[in-house]
C-alpha cells in the first residue's frame, strides 16, 4: 500500500497585542513585551493551533514575538524553538523608534503620510519594503526546508508579515495597507506545487474569528 504524504503547512503569525501606554513607536526598542489582551490574544493563536503538527517555532528577536511564540510552541513540547534575525521588525521603525505617534508630523513632516500613501517607495527608510518582504520570505522559507515533515510556525511583526506573505505568493505592494493582519492573526499558506509555482494561501485567522478555518471564496491569495 503506498502512503500519500501528509500535507504541509507554513503558518505566519503576528505578535499579540503590546502593553505601550505611552503610544510610542516601539519598532525594536528593548522592553515592550505583551499586554494583558495580547497574551490572551496568544493564547487563542495557541488554541487554533493545538491540533496541528507543528514541528518548529521560529520567532522575531523582539520580545512582543517571542512570548507569542513560546505561548504557540507550548502546546507542541516536541517542536523546536528558534530564533531569527530575518524575522525582525520591518527597519523603517528604527527611524521613528521612542517617537509617540501623534508627534511624528511635527518630528519627521510628510513621512508618516508618505508610508500611508506610498509604503513600497520611501527614500528616508533604512531598508526598503520589498527588502523586507525577500528577508521575511527568505527566513519563513529556510525554517519551512530545514525540517521534513509537520508544520512550521514563523512569529513576526505587521508590516514583515503583509510584506512576506505578498512576497511568498508573488503579490505586488500596491495594495499593501489592505487586509493586513490583525493582533495574533494566522495566515496559512501551502508550498509550491512546482519548482516555478507560488506559495498559496489558504486560511486566515484572526482571535476574534472563532476556532474554525475560515473557508476562501476562491483559491486566490487576497
Amino acid at each position: 500500500m503506498v502512503h500519500e504524504a501528509q500535507p504541509r503547512f507554513l503558518h505566519l503569525v503576528r505578535h499579540g497585542e503590546v502593553e505601550n501606554p505611552d503610544h510610542v513607536v516601539y519598532a525594536d526598542l528593548d522592553g515592550f513585551g505583551l499586554s494583558v489582551r495580547g497574551v490572551s490574544q496568544a493564547e487563542a493563536a495557541g488554541d487554533y493551533l493545538a491540533s496541528a503538527p507543528v514541528a518548529l517555532v521560529v520567532a522575531s528577536p523582539l520580545q512582543r514575538a517571542q512570548e507569542t511564540a513560546r505561548v504557540i510552541a507550548s502546546a507542541h513540547p516536541d517542536a523546536r524553538f528558534l530564533v531569527d534575525e530575518g524575522l525582525t521588525e520591518w527597519r523603517l521603525g528604527s527611524r521613528w523608534a521612542g517617537t509617540v505617534w501623534e508627534d511624528l508630523p511635527q518630528r519627521f513632516p510628510g513621512e508618516l503620510e508618505a508610508y500611508l500613501a506610498h509604503p513600497e517607495d520611501l527614500a528616508f527608510s533604512p531598508e526598503p519594503l520589498e527588502a523586507a518582504g525577500r528577508r521575511f520570505a527568505a527566513a519563513a522559507e529556510e525554517a519551512f526546508a530545514s525540517i521534513r515533515s509537520g508544520d512550521v510556525v514563523v512569529v513576526s511583526h505587521q508590516d514583515p508579515v503583509q510584506a512576506g506573505r505578498l512576497t511568498l505568493t508573488g503579490r505586488s505592494f500596491d495594495n499593501f495597507h489592505q487586509h493586513k493582519p490583525g493582533h495574533a492573526a494566522v495566515i496559512t499558506l501551502t508550498p509550491p506545487a512546482e519548482p516555478q509555482s507560488r506559495w498559496r494561501r489558504t486560511h486566515w485567522w484572526e482571535p476574534d474569528q472563532g476556532p474554525a478555518f475560515p473557508p476562501l471564496a476562491d483559491s486566490s491569495d487576497t
